[in-house]
């Protein structure tokens, strides 16, 4: 990997999901949104929901539940 490579934890208009702790007693659903931007200090902004938030605000991004997900809506 090179020396400037950085980690990235998400891209734009990927979905995203605020934990529960921070939503309590608020559906999976309603406090899921899309990335809008991404930006460099690692920061997101949202759709719909003012503010930036860091990775440890969304739930642990699982590809194997949305891929499941997608494949179920087929």
């Amino acid at each position: 990997m090179p020396e400037t490579a950085q980690f990235v934890w998400a891209r734009p208009e990927m979905n995203v999901t605020f934990r529960a702790e921070i939503m309590p007693g608020t559906a999976r659903e309603e406090r899921t949104f899309r990335i809008e931007k991404v930006l460099p200090n690692g920061r997101v902004t949202l759709y719909g929901f003012k503010g930036e938030y860091r990775e440890t605000a969304f739930e642990t991004l699982n590809f194997l539940r949305e891929k499941a997900r997608n494949n179920q809506n087929s």
